[in-house]
């Protein structure tokens, strides 16, 4: 076959009358790869040549011995060549080595073929994604992956998961949908977990797991800091790491995941932080089933990193031993303490990228023909090892029929196991029941140890001193939301060392002083200055949580968590994806909300709380008081699922007050703020106002305004918008019958369209009339005062709404 003209083909399809055309002979001297013979053709010169083209192949193979890849070794990881001759020797003088190396790949191989079966059968159910024909990736997670390092993949896991030690019998019950499962069936084929493997995912938005992944390698760093490490269920234990932790974490992306802008972050934070971390990156051209060089101008992603000083090797996937010798000489640099590596495995996907989807994509039908024909891994590696006499092949066929009885063993396993009981999805809603006790949530009991061999002496004085103002603040009635918000962030990080904190202008004290302090007392190892992405930091804050740290993440302004939708939901989704195993102790805090006359503009003040709503598992909170924001941000840190606390935007500063010191608020109860008077009940002028953020402020702003028209409201104040108080709220509309939302969101999808949908199917009995939603207009909120009000609800909206219900004008 003429790979040299082969790789013609890669242009045949390409719409353009004149483009440049290579060979795509790659020559791999050091670390860079060159496409050399580059030719400018027209489309008759195409023609004439593409019948000494076989066009079934539009990505040839790479040619790249070991030799080639000693070469990159040398130039870009520093080894000698007697070091990389150890790392070849090593396997291939090793028989057991490379038989276990090849068992691997057949049990890889062997299990997702049964998948395909049972999918087929109907007993795998909604999406499924194989690896056929990547084996040699399991196989190096097999040969040189611990069980201790912390694993991060994404849809197509599963050999992932077997190399890594996860039972064959839990995953394939998982993909069966049985309580027999790695996640009691919650999580499905592309969500596979493993508290004991430390295999963290199956994540099933394309890239979303590479900053999760940076945020479990911090956490093995901050492990060495603070001298913790995990028990059996990765609960923080006051024993240091051992001497010879070398633990990694490594993620798996795709060729086609590793263009999002997800992989630059993640480069530039672990190059930065000199994170123990290994990226692989699967290259078997496709981007889904779209080749990947129709969509990427460079696929040569293993160079990726040289802007960040991160080392990359490129191997072929067709050797699997030359990988697992490549990937096991980097993975051996990461242990060192040298900072992350891309290990790039250029490598063809046998199957489509799920059975439930077409296969349209120029060349993907004949490409998978092809190479199985002639880039099947294992066969290769079968041909190699008994025709030079390492293997005969009766013993690779007793190693085979091993492997398919461990394989029917799993699927007999899995067909057998009972189905989860229906309770189990209400169950797994959150990791904290709504009316928690926070108060009652006993403290490391290492927690002073800690702090007196992280913390210095000065830096202890200094926050002590710190604490002591804000406390004597609070008493006299003086403090703010942020100062308040600032004041529970110190007292729980002293309290919990396992508690982190990540922001931008986070050593400033960024916008409203919520950080103030925390990198200079608890170093940057605690509390991290982030890159402007609040994706990416949110995600290194799950990779935290996972891993036994309580991350707190504060947004400058909440609409910023606009670039972390994906990363929220998430966190929201794991602890139910994961059938409970994992834990997301999370918090994210925020100032944000829409006030009257704030002149921020459409993006400063869109409501971020009502996008997050629908996340499931997500707890959300409003404090628009100092008392609130501190009694619900201590709670919220001890909690152990994601919470999101928004305050007052135009209130942070401005609102002062005292705190109930020491004390945690519920997460699940609203505050009568003012309660409409008896007489004003009985005559039938009292109104049940529910409000929050700055709603609170224009509420209590109404009220003499509203009595000095003869009627009364009782003033709710929504601390929790999920899970929502209907305790509270039907307790005043006993007594009031009617009801007005001053809401501060839009009218389409708002928090009030929820509220008024629940009080109307739940507590329609206690209405008099209709809800009164005063509500945001569902346009863009202006910059002008004078086009605002058209928009934005106050006080006086509050004033005539009331008005209305108790004339009957509503």
């Amino acid at each position: 076959m003429k790979f040299s003209s082969l790789a013609l083909a890669l242009s045949l399809s390409v719409p353009t009358l004149a483009f440049t055309v290579s060979k795509f002979v790659r020559n791999t001297i050091g670390h860079a790869s060159v496409i050399k013979s580059q030719t400018f053709l027209n489309v008759e010169t195409l023609e004439k040549l593409s019948t000494e083209v076989d066009t079934k192949v539009m990505r040839p193979p790479i040619e790249l011995e070991w030799d080639q890849i000693s070469s990159q070794l040398q130039d870009a990881f520093g080894y000698s060549a007697e070091e990389v001759d150890g790392y070849h020797n090593e396997l291939e003088g090793d028989k057991e080595a490379l038989m276990k190396l090849y068992k691997a790949m057949q049990l890889a191989r062997g299990f997702e073929n049964a998948c395909n079966q049972q999918y087929m059968q109907g007993k795998i159910r909604g999406f499924m994604h194989l690896d056929n024909g990547q084996e040699a990736i399991p196989g190096l997670v097999d040969y040189a992956i611990k069980n201790g390092d912390k694993k991060y993949s994404y849809y197509r896991e599963h050999t992932h998961a077997l190399a890594s030690g996860v039972d064959a019998g839990a995953i394939m019950a998982e993909l069966f949908m049985k309580d027999g499962g790695t996640c009691r069936g919650a999580g499905g084929s592309m969500h596979i977990f493993d508290k004991k493997t430390f295999f963290q995912g199956g994540w099933a938005l394309v890239a979303e797991q590479l900053p999760y992944a940076g945020g479990a390698a911090k956490s093995i760093l901050l492990d060495r800091a603070m001298g913790l490490s995990d028990d059996d269920n990765i609960v923080k234990q006051n024993v240091p790491p051992g001497d010879d932790d070398d633990r990694i974490a490594i993620v798996f992306v795709g060729e086609g995941g590793s263009q999002n802008g997800r992989m630059a972050e993640l480069l530039n934070a672990s190059a930065k932080d000199n994170l123990p971390l290994l990226i692989v990156v699967i290259d078997n051209g496709r981007a889904i089933n779209t080749f990947t060089p129709d969509i990427a101008k460079n696929s040569n992603v293993f160079n990726a990193g040289q802007h960040y000083g991160v080392p990359g090797l490129l191997v072929n996937g067709a050797d699997a031993a030359d990988v697992a010798k490549g990937g096991k000489a980097v993975i051996d640099y990461i242990r060192k303490g040298n900072g992350p590596a891309i290990l790039q495995v250029h490598t063809y996907r046998f199957n489509g990228h799920s059975p439930a989807d077409p296969e349209h994509e120029r060349g993907r039908k004949n490409e998978k023909v092809w190479a199985r024909a002639e880039q099947d891994t294992i066969k290769l590696f079968e041909d190699k090892y008994v025709s030079n006499g390492v293997f005969t092949a009766e013993e690779l066929k007793e190693v085979r029929k091993g492997v398919l009885a461990d394989v029917k063993s799993a699927v007999v396993f899995a067909d057998s196991s009972p189905m989860p009981a229906v309770e189990l999805a209400k169950e797994l809603e959150y990791p904290d029941p709504v009316d928690t006790n926070y108060n009652t949530r006993p403290a490391p009991v290492f927690a002073d140890e800690v702090n007196k061999r992280t913390i210095s002496e000065e830096q202890m004085n200094t926050i002590q001193e710190h604490i002591s103002s804000l406390r004597t603040k609070a008493v006299e009635g003086e403090i703010s939301i942020g100062d308040a918000i600032n004041l529970a962030i110190h007292e729980e990080m002293l309290r919990d060392p396992t508690t982190t904190i990540h922001a931008e202008d986070l050593q400033a004290g960024s916008s409203y002083d919520i950080p103030k302090l925390t990198q200079q007392t608890y170093g940057q190892i605690r509390a991290a200055d982030e890159i402007i992405d609040e994706g990416h930091f949110i995600g290194k804050a799950l990779g935290e949580g996972m891993n036994g740290y309580r991350p707190i993440v504060e947004l400058m302004n909440t609409n910023f968590g606009i670039y972390g939708m994906a990363e929220l939901s998430s966190a929201g989704n794991t602890y139910a994806t994961t059938g409970g195993r994992f834990d997301m102790p999370m918090t994210v805090i925020g100032a944000g909300g829409t006030a009257p006359d704030q002149a921020l503009g459409a993006e400063h003040s869109q409501p971020f709380h009502a996008y997050v709503m629908g996340i499931p598992g997500l707890k959300i909170c409003t404090a628009a008081s100092p008392e609130a924001a501190y009694g619900i941000t201590k709670s919220m840190i001890r909690d152990n699922g994601p919470c999101f606390l928004f305050a007052p935007v135009k209130m942070m500063k401005e609102a002062k007050g005292t705190l109930n010191l020491d004390q945690c608020m519920p997460l699940n109860k609203a505050a009568l703020l003012h309660e409409a008077s008896e007489d004003a009940v009985k005559s039938g002028n009292a109104v049940t106002v529910l409000t929050y953020l700055h709603g609170v402020k224009e509420g209590q702003l109404s009220i003499e305004a509203i009595q000095e028209e003869g009627f009364d409201i009782d003033l709710i104040e929504l601390r929790t918008l999920k899970p929502l108080d209907m305790e509270t709220i039907a307790k005043s509309l006993e007594r009031t019958h009617r009801l007005c939302i001053l809401d501060e969101s839009t009218k389409s999808g708002g928090v009030g369209a929820t509220i008024s949908a629940r009080v109307s199917e739940e507590l329609f009995d206690l209405l008099d009339s209709p809800v009164n939603r005063l509500c945001m207009d569902d346009a863009p909120v202006p910059y002008a005062s004078s086009m605002e009000k058209a928009v934005v609800k106050r006080s006086s909206d509050l004033i005539e709404g009331v008005f209305n219900l108790c004339t009957g004008k509503w």
